[in-house]
């Protein structure tokens, strides 16, 4: 009668594979049908964090092995008053017996003597073995939930070592250890549960076919690092959790994702590699954003207002000049590699007036260039964009040369200057007048420096040259400047809002140009949520921003002067704002940004620096050291998140589409 109420009680409770388990092994044990039991050893040493177990040859192998760091569960003999629970225990490595200066001893004569065979008696002492495991925690049924389970990181209390036993879970009682901590209804599949690298036997595994689930939300507003060398599938499961969130979001449309994709790989599909892209995939819920068109991608185009950042712009001239065209002529290789401040400059009160007049000149002089080539442009913003950071004294466009030069140049009432053609027309003249005259008095400031530099000369030369074709040669990137380039800012915004995916395809862009892109977009989200916030209107609305080569964003510098990723990494979760970051390297990465970040997909790393590193970050890494060194195998994996409490060996899937009943 008492098993029958408490098989009544746990009938559709999530702890019922655990009584099905041991009412099971009880069945074969009294058929004596061993060969099919999960009985694994005894208990040989208990406390609070470690337990040593004794186990023998078959049962190993009847089991299927055990590997290390692969799980076992440790079952009281009795659960008497207590309701049914277990302890969730790791192997960690070979444990000495009792007996194991005997046994050594019985192995060292055996090979001596060069025995064949051994006795009956001596086989069974010799089979018998222990390993050291680590206490993960206790699954029982939850308090106050019914019919759920709960998950605690220690145990309680423990008895007597004789009153264990220890088993390798099946697969009903391995999915309630793996995925119960995952609600269903947010469930998604990331790949199959894999305890070793090495497949000999696998397919008889318990686990060989058992899913592993995560939760999407567990990424929201959360920090997620993506650890592990080149080309081992970091990439992929960047592209799984994206969809993830676009399957299960994609009603509510209330997570919106920007991905800077630098390598082109989340835009594009690669028929090379056989690797699907997410924008081919979720055609519908993502849109690209690309610096250059490719043929079989549809894009809007990234581009910039090369005015209102010349010091951006003119990299971008830079490095475009250099791989269109061949060998420089000596005027354009000084042109591209002059320096120009940015607008911020001018308004650095730190700086000293002559400097900030200079940089004002040199931007002015970069600005009649441009619009000399035919790069179009809104003179009034651009009036009011000088305004708006220029403190030095002078009309926005005027270079603020000394009259008596002035003068000098135009040998008559020098004009004022109100636009950009009377712009071009004063640089004009006064480089004519410099060339002419270099050794004039006019030329020189009160201090006798020239007043035309050499990187003035460098831009002068091209806005009116005396040989060659100088501007002229400027036209054909006319197509990376677009004068409303701001505004495309603001219509990212909005998709995101929408909750939809926006990939920013910078493949093949210089560094810089990523920088740029990724600096202005995640600060003018972070203060869109910012604003969001002060009013109340988050609401269950979130952001999330995925980031590559995160050592250059979140460099392990205390000093570090990317203020917005600092920001991103301490703030962002107060504004819904998540963070999914990708590097091959645990070093390199701000320490505070490790020890604030929550979920973690570590596969292979080759130093030992980097794995301890990541254990010191987060104990529950501890013990897996050697085998993320060891293995290398693609998609493998080390998953830590806020539903999983420990670490789970992954055999990430491919990325593909979910047809719509639920197949891949």
């Amino acid at each position: 009668m008492k098993k029958l109420l408490e098989d009544t009680k746990y009938q559709e409770h999530q702890i019922r594979p655990l009584i099905d388990f041991l009412d099971q092994e009880k069945k074969f044990e009294q058929a004596e049908i061993f060969e099919q039991m999960r009985f694994a050893g005894y208990v040989l040493d208990i406390s609070y964090d470690k337990v040593t177990i004794i186990t023998s040859d078959p049962f190993k192998k009847l089991v299927g092995g055990i590997p290390r760091n692969s799980l076992l569960v440790m079952i009281p003999d009795s659960f008497e008053e207590m309701p049914p629970h277990f302890t969730l225990l790791r192997v960690l490595e070979a444990a000495a017996t009792p007996l194991k200066k005997e046994v050594q001893q019985t192995y060292f004569e055996l090979q001596k003597s060069s025995m064949p065979e051994l006795d009956i008696f001596t086989q069974s002492e010799l089979q018998w073995g222990a390993l050291k495991t680590d206490v993960i925690g206790m699954f029982y049924p939850h308090p106050d939930r019914l019919n759920k389970i709960e998950f605690s990181g220690d145990i309680n209390n423990f008895v007597s070592a004789h009153m264990y036993k220890v088993y390798s879970p099946n697969k009903e009682l391995l999915n309630l250890i793996i995925n119960s901590s995952v609600e269903e209804e947010q469930s998604f599949p990331l790949g199959k549960l894999r305890f070793t690298e090495c497949r000999l036997n696998h397919q008889s595994c318990e686990y060989s076919d058992l899913d592993v689930s995560i939760s999407p939300r567990d990424f929201l507003a959360t920090r997620t690092a993506m650890f592990g060398k080149t080309r081992l599938g970091k990439s992929n499961i960047v592209k799984i959790i994206a969809q993830s969130l676009v399957e299960t979001t994609n009603e509510e449309r209330n997570v919106g994702q920007l991905i800077f994709d630098i390598n082109g790989e989340y835009a594009n599909d690669n028929p090379q590699d056989d690797n699907l892209s997410l924008a081919s995939v979720y055609e519908q819920n993502c849109v690209v954003y690309a610096l250059t068109q490719k043929p079989n991608t549809p894009s809007r185009s990234l581009r910039i207002n090369f005015y209102e950042y010349p010091e951006v712009s003119m990299t971008i001239l830079s490095r475009l000049i250099k791989s269109t065209r061949g060998s420089l002529s000596n005027y354009i290789d000084n042109f591209i590699n002059c320096n120009l401040p940015s607008l911020e400059d001018l308004s650095d009160n730190q700086l000293e007036h002559n400097i900030r007049l200079r940089s004002k000149r040199r931007i002015l002089m970069y600005w009649a260039l441009l619009y000399k080539a035919g790069f179009t442009v809104d003179q009034n913003a651009l009036i009011q964009l000088m305004r708006d950071h220029s403190t030095v004294r002078g009309a926005p466009l005027d270079p603020g040369y000394r009259r008596e030069l002035r003068i000098a140049m135009y040998s008559s009432t020098p004009p004022q200057i109100t636009n950009l053609n009377e712009l071009v027309t004063e640089f004009e003249t006064i480089y004519q007048f410099f060339r002419n005259n270099r050794s004039a008095e006019e030329l020189r400031s009160a201090n006798g420096n020239l007043l035309v530099t050499n990187d003035d000369e460098s831009i002068l030369y091209m806005l009116n040259p005396p040989t060659g074709s100088g501007y002229r040669i400027l036209p054909p990137y006319r197509d990376y400047h677009d004068q409303n380039a701001g505004e495309f800012i603001q219509e990212i915004i909005n998709l995101l809002e929408d909750g939809l995916t926006v990939i920013i395809d910078l493949g093949n862009a210089p560094p810089e140009i990523m920088n740029f892109y990724s600096d202005q977009l995640a600060r003018a989200l972070f203060n869109n949520q910012v604003n969001k916030f002060s009013r109340n209107e988050l609401g269950d609305h979130y952001i999330q921003l995925y980031f590559e080569e995160a050592h250059n964003l979140f460099p392990n510098q205390d000093d570090y002067n990317k203020d917005i990723y600092r920001r991103l990494a301490k703030e962002g979760a107060k504004y819904h704002i998540g963070m999914v970051y990708s590097t091959q390297s645990v070093t390199t990465i701000n320490q505070d940004l490790l020890a604030q970040t929550e979920n973690f997909f570590v596969a292979h790393l080759s130093s030992k620096n980097e794995v301890n590193r990541l254990a010191n970050i987060n104990s529950a890494f501890d013990g897996l050291q050697d085998d993320i060194l060891r293995s290398k195998t693609v998609g493998f994996i080390r998953l830590l998140t806020r539903s999983h409490r420990f670490v789970i060996p992954v055999q990430a899937k491919k990325f593909s589409l979910i047809e719509s009943n639920g197949e891949e």
